[in-house]
This record gives C-alpha cells, sequence and structure tokens, in this order.
C-alpha cells in the first residue's frame, strides 16, 4: 500500500508515469469513465478549502466512483475529541482512499501510520501540498513542453507557503533548473528548504526582494498570496499582504513565453486585468489538478492500467 506525504515519495520515473497517465486521461477520457466503479474516496478536511477538496471530489466522480467526508472538522467526531489515528481507523472501513488536509504539520503522516487504504496529503500546515505540486508540474508539462532548464521565480509568501516548499522539492530533481526566490526578508525561503533540498541539489538560486528587477530572467512565475491563516500578528499581516502586485505593466519586461502559475485563491496580489494575458496559466493550471489527482486515485488504487 502506498501513501503520498511528501512529493518525494514518488520517484522521478513514477513522476513521469503518473504525467504521462495525466497526460492520456485528458486525450481519452472516456477510457477511465467507469475505472473506479465501486471505490470510494473519503475527503477528511479539517481546513477550509474549495479548489483541493473538490477537485478531489470530481477526480473520483469522474472515474465512476463516489465521495464522502467532511469539510470542517467541527461537522466530524473530532469536535468530540476523537483522534487522527481513531478518524481514519473508522473512515478505512468505509472508503477505499482517504484525502486529508490539516492545519497541523505532520498530521497525514500520522494518518498514514494507522490507516487501512491509501492517504494523500492535501495540504499541512506550512509545510507539504505533493498534489498542488502534481498540479504544478503538469501544467508546466503543458505549457512549456518540459520540466527541464528553466528558471523559475516564486514570489510571495515563501515562509509559509506549503505549495512553494513541495514545488522546490520537486522541481530540484530535474537538470538546468534555477531558482529565484522574491520575497520580503520576513517571509523569506525556510533555511532547511535551501540547506537541505536547493545546495545538496547544486541547484544555482538568487533570494532577492523586487520582482520588477528580475522578471525579464523567468520563464515561470509562481505567484502566492501572503496567508493571514499562518499570521500570529495581524499587524504584520496588513504590514506584509500587499508587498507585490502582479499588473499588465509589470509584465512588460517579462517574456513572450514566460507562464504565470499561482496555486489559488488569490487576494491582491495578481490584478484582475492580467487574467486575459496569454500567460496566465493559473486557471488552466485548476483543469490540470482535477486530472493529475484522477491519475493518482488510479496509481495508488492499482488500477491505472
Amino acid at each position: 500500500m502506498r501513501h503520498l506525504i511528501d512529493p518525494i515519495d514518488i520517484s522521478v520515473k513514477e513522476l513521469d508515469k503518473l504525467l504521462d497517465l495525466s497526460l492520456d486521461i485528458i486525450a481519452h477520457k472516456d477510457k477511465y469513465s467507469e475505472r473506479c466503479k465501486g471505490k470510494k474516496i473519503a475527503t477528511l478536511f479539517y481546513e477550509p478549502s474549495t479548489r483541493t477538496r473538490l477537485s478531489f471530489e470530481a477526480a473520483m466522480l469522474e472515474l465512476g466512483g463516489s465521495v464522502l467526508g467532511f469539510s470542517s472538522a467541527d461537522s466530524s467526531s473530532v469536535s468530540k475529541g476523537e483522534s487522527i489515528e481513531d478518524t481514519v481507523r473508522v473512515v478505512g472501513c468505509f472508503a477505499d482512499v482517504i484525502a486529508m488536509r490539516h492545519p497541523n504539520e505532520g498530521a497525514p503522516m500520522l494518518a498514514s501510520m494507522y490507516s487501512p487504504v491509501p492517504i494523500i496529503n492535501a495540504g499541512d500546515g506550512g509545510h507539504n501540498h505533493p498534489t498542488q505540486t502534481l498540479t504544478d508540474l503538469l501544467t508546466i508539462l503543458r505549457e512549456k513542453g518540459k520540466l527541464e532548464n528553466m528558471t523559475i521565480g516564486l514570489c510571495g509568501d515563501l515562509k509559509f507557503g506549503r505549495t512553494v516548499h513541495s514545488l522546490v522539492k520537486a522541481m530540484s530533481r530535474y537538470a538546468g533548473i534555477k531558482f529565484v526566490f522574491i520575497s520580503p526578508k520576513e517571509l523569506k525561503v525556510p533555511d532547511y528548504i535551501i540547506s537541505e533540498v536547493v545546495e545538496p541539489a547544486g541547484i544555482p538560486y538568487e533570494e532577492v526582494t523586487s520582482l520588477e528587477e528580475n522578471i525579464s530572467k523567468l520563464d515561470v512565475l509562481y505567484m502566492t498570496r501572503v496567508q493571514r491563516e499562518r499570521f500570529f500578528n495581524e499587524a504584520d499581516y496588513v504590514r506584509l499582504k500587499d508587498t507585490y502586485i502582479l499588473d499588465k505593466a509589470k509584465l512588460k519586461d517579462a517574456k513572450e513565453d514566460m507562464i504565470i502559475l499561482h496555486p489559488l485563491p488569490r487576494v491582491n496580489e495578481i490584478a484582475t486585468e492580467v487574467d486575459e494575458d496569454p500567460r496566465a496559466a493559473y486557471f488552466r493550471q485548476v483543469m490540470n489538478g482535477k486530472y493529475v489527482r484522477m491519475a493518482l486515485i488510479l496509481t495508488l488504487l492499482d488500477l491505472a492500467y
């Protein structure tokens, strides 16, 4: 039985296979429409979510399966004090695979130690978000035609942004990658990401504060919101929340084939006027999330081929 807790749980070879399966699903949807008939996914979301939860549910439904679960811990026995261990033991009696989002880092890992069915980490605190990373990789592959030899700019909240941490881990395994980390000093990428992921892989990187001065060198711009829910101090959030706002004026120096990604939801960090720019790939990115989660469900249930 396999779980997906961290993006590096999947080898590069397995990742390439998963992305190939995603592309096949896109090209031949009918072939997979009954592949999960009789199977169920439980979505256990202890934190609010729109895209990720609905994406998992849509993925399973389009595979012919069923969905159960909760979108708030308040509506489950967690409100009565039930532990994660007991919750997954119980839910594993009803479902074939579980997608879990939790505010505490390490919660999905703990769940995987007790669950009788595969656990998918749908985001744990500021730690990891591996299925968003799969979504990002599929989007980059479809938009750029490759996953190697690119300069990737990550902009905004790089301290608490679990999507950033996961993407850096995944992209660090491909050749010719360079990172440009763009953030205020208070939200810079955690030291462990640099010392344990980027530097051991020998990847060139820069830590800068200006988006305008660096946008021209980027092949991919990954924008993130400043996450109010991760701050302990409201004043710090208010001071930092609008540090970076991408608009048409800032895009004038960007490459014609640069792509703009965002894990969403956005607040003010991308002006709506950018939505019509062909480089804006973030809504196409959402659709890719459904397809890659379909491929992941099939893979974990051993139903891919």
